[in-house]
């Protein structure tokens, strides 16, 4: 068996001690990706998983495309296990990867605190005007102008897991009223922390906040797009820190533009890295660069877990909280 990893996230080169030991004392070698080298790094395209991944035993990857091609390439070479550095793993072909029997994994609970931070900071940063206040200081202007207040108003939670619960226990801190819609609610914190759940239409209209914190799947897909945009109130502001294509970017623009509602902040994209989007002349929105779940200690949480969790695989153990393809089970041992 190879004993070969496949380091693909350009950034993790940098910290290095926090999980290279899992790997390198258990006896692996690590491969990083060909654009760690300085002023070179970007993710990894489809063309350098098919040159690089073939002859390592794992990867422990990013956000770069695991495609049914290079799943199928990279298995019979060895490949056994791809770990995500994160919480999400729609980058990865789930049906491919459990096909050739390759057990894929993730980073649950690493990075939920640091992303219900980030979505704050948008709310913030919206209710307050600042984006506006600091171009204009900048200017030599003195926009002393009344600003939205949060407490009191009302949080609107699409998705109740980790990350929303993080942000019901913000919002009451903040002395907001919260609302949530989950599919499949945890009873016992919505008992604990008094949670009404509503239908998302009934949410959409009574939010001042809408806050976004559910996977992508063919069920959330433009889940925000016109017809919910006409739900909002026109005060309202909507947050995602979710996933890209959660919301219809171009019905969202034509919300904006029309003051449909008050405004928006956006950490993900449907195609990232964005690099032209009509998005850019709106002064009601705040757009950052998918930054919201990796800040210094999430980022080494979510290098750790997924080294630990290709040491665990490989040495014959199941760590099934972490395996997001269980049915692989059988398969992968008997490879």
């Amino acid at each position: 068996m190879s004993r070969r990893v496949l380091v693909a996230p350009a950034h993790l080169r940098e910290i290095q001690p926090v999980y290279a030991p899992v790997l390198t004392d258990a006896g692996y070698t690590i491969q990083f990706s060909p654009h760690n080298t300085p002023g070179t790094e970007q993710q990894m395209s489809e063309a350098d998983l098919l040159a690089h991944l073939p002859g390592c035993v794992a990867s422990l990857a990013g956000s770069e495309p695991y495609t049914r091609a290079v799943i199928a390439k990279a298995a019979p070479a060895g490949l056994k296990v791809i770990a995500r550095a994160g919480v999400g793993y729609d980058a990865i072909d789930l049906a491919a990867a459990t096909d050739h029997g390759v057990a894929v994994c993730y980073a649950p609970g690493t990075n939920q605190e640091a992303v219900a931070e980030h979505a704050f900071m948008l709310m913030l940063a919206l209710a307050r005007n600042f984006r506006e206040q600091d171009i204009e200081v900048r200017q030599g202007l003195w926009p002393r102008r009344t600003v939205t207040n949060l407490r009191g108003r009302t949080l609107g939670i699409v998705g109740l897991g980790r990350i929303g619960k993080a942000m019901v226990t913000r919002a009451r801190a903040f002395g907001m009223d919260v609302l949530a819609t989950e599919i499949a609610p945890d009873a016992a914190f919505v008992k604990q922390h008094a949670v009404p759940l509503v239908p998302l239409e009934e949410l959409l209209a009574r939010a001042d906040v809408v806050t976004l914190h559910v996977p992508k799947t063919p069920l959330t897909k433009n889940l925000i797009r016109k017809e919910t945009l006409a739900l909002m109130k026109p005060t309202a502001y909507v947050l995602n820190t979710s996933r890209g294509g959660v919301v219809n970017e171009a019905d969202l623009h034509a919300a904006l533009l029309a003051k449909q509602i008050a405004g928006a902040g956006l950490d993900v994209f449907e195609t990232e890295p964005l690099r032209h989007s009509p998005l850019f002349a709106l002064d009601n929105v705040i757009l950052t660069a998918h930054t919201a779940g990796v800040d210094q200690r999430s980022r080494q949480d979510m290098a750790r877990l997924p080294a630990t969790a290709i040491v665990k695989l490989l040495a014959g153990e199941w760590p099934a909280d972490w395996v997001v393809n269980p049915q692989v089970k059988d398969t992968f041992f008997a490879r």
